[in-house]
């Protein structure tokens, strides 16, 4: 199986840094999909989720108020200004994880349609965990 690796850096430091299966990414322009052999490029990124398939199969997501994404055909790095990983093994650390991610997303975006769409697709993808 072909995977690429992924790496979220922030100010604050690495939120992730794994082996992949594929990766979505909400660039200024759209949301993105990367695949392993994916064209060489830098995107812009706006507010909104980073939706993970891991070589599992299982999905982990991030949200992100703004950044940057550097392509390549065996990797993606994502700089970004602020991160929240949606992850925990009990309902109420994810419901923690949403919160902090729904006001990082607030933070910088003016659209009520941005904010509501990016936090659908993070509960959707929490509650398919339990």
């Amino acid at each position: 199986m072909e995977t690429l690796r992924l790496e979220i850096v922030t100010p604050e430091g690495q939120i992730f840094s794994d082996d992949v299966k594929d990766v979505t990414l909400p660039g200024s322009e759209g949301e993105f999909g990367v695949y392993p052999g994916h064209a060489s490029l830098v995107s812009l990124l706006q507010a909104g989720v980073i939706d993970i398939e891991l070589k599992n199969g299982n999905h982990e997501v991030v949200a992100i108020n703004w950044g940057h994404a550097k392509v390549d055909e065996n990797s993606v790095t994502v700089l970004a200004d602020g991160a929240v990983s949606i992850a925990g093994d009990s309902e109420s650390q994810i419901a923690n994880s949403l919160e902090n991610a729904r006001k990082l997303l607030e933070s910088m975006s003016d659209s009520d349609f941005a904010i509501a769409a990016a936090t659908a697709k993070i509960e959707s993808i929490a509650k398919s965990r339990f």
